[in-house]
């Protein structure tokens, strides 16, 4: 995902990159792997999610910080390239987060995000909810799809036109998720903070049994137990 979407910016060789809400790294490494940067800043409010970036992601031309979306610590124009992956949606303030992004891009710079598509083809995720919803009502509120609509390309598209970026323009990335069976699908939801292994622990073990039951029934399990989805992004870019 991150290589699509690095590969799709065409940035020029020794191109300077924030990269915000870096996480783990992985989109500063698909940066440093792909568009040969002369440097990569990678922020992030978590400082567990900084010391594992600057822990696994090892190179001169790259340093990670603690820094928030809304209020980044950089120069107005000191970046050729300010980017999210896959964080956008969790910032309280989108609009303050990509005027943000356009402030520090130099002016003719790319500012660009991607998102997974909650509301429609973030297949893992939304078999997870739709059964929780059957099972629960209540839990409509907590659905992904619901709670972040605004993943999808018009909405994107006009929050970077409102925020005055230019030449904007959106597509779809889509990467097979593929698990070898339901165990190693189940998985991921019993730890983790993200709202859908949060939801379940939140249950006792008869409703939690019958939630993991009712997923099982949704997902299209092959003869020999594996399972293939697809999960689908939006991302987003334009020009300062």
């Amino acid at each position: 995902m991150a290589r699509d979407f690095v590969t799709w910016l065409n940035m020029p060789v020794g191109a300077r990159w924030l990269d915000v809400g870096c996480g783990t790294g992985a989109l500063s490494d698909a940066i440093l792997r792909n568009a040969s940067p002369s440097h990569v800043l990678g922020v992030d409010p978590s400082l567990a999610f900084i010391d594992f970036a600057g822990k696994h992601v090892i190179e001169e031309a790259v340093s990670f910080s603690v820094g928030n979306a809304q209020q980044l610590e950089a120069d107005d124009g000191s970046f050729d390239a300010a980017v999210s992956g896959l964080v956008l949606n969790f910032v309280p303030d989108w609009r303050r987060a990509v005027s943000e992004m356009k402030r520090v891009a130099f002016v003719g710079g790319v500012v660009a995000a991607y998102v997974w598509d909650y509301p429609d083809e973030m297949w893992l995720i939304r078999h997870f909810w739709d059964a929780a919803v059957d099972l629960d009502p209540t839990a409509r509120e907590l659905h992904e799809g619901r709670r972040f609509a605004m993943c999808r390309p018009a909405e994107l598209e006009t929050l970077f036109n409102d925020v005055g970026l230019v030449a904007v323009e959106s597509r779809g990335i889509v990467i097979p998720t593929v698990f070898e069976s339901f165990d190693n699908y189940w998985g991921p939801f019993l730890g983790g903070q993200a709202p859908a292994p949060s939801y379940l622990r939140s249950l006792n073990e008869t409703r939690r049994t019958a939630l993991r039951e009712a997923v099982r029934a949704r997902l299209p399990i092959s003869e020999d137990g594996s399972i293939h989805l697809t999960a689908r992004a939006w991302a987003v870019r334009g020009r300062a």
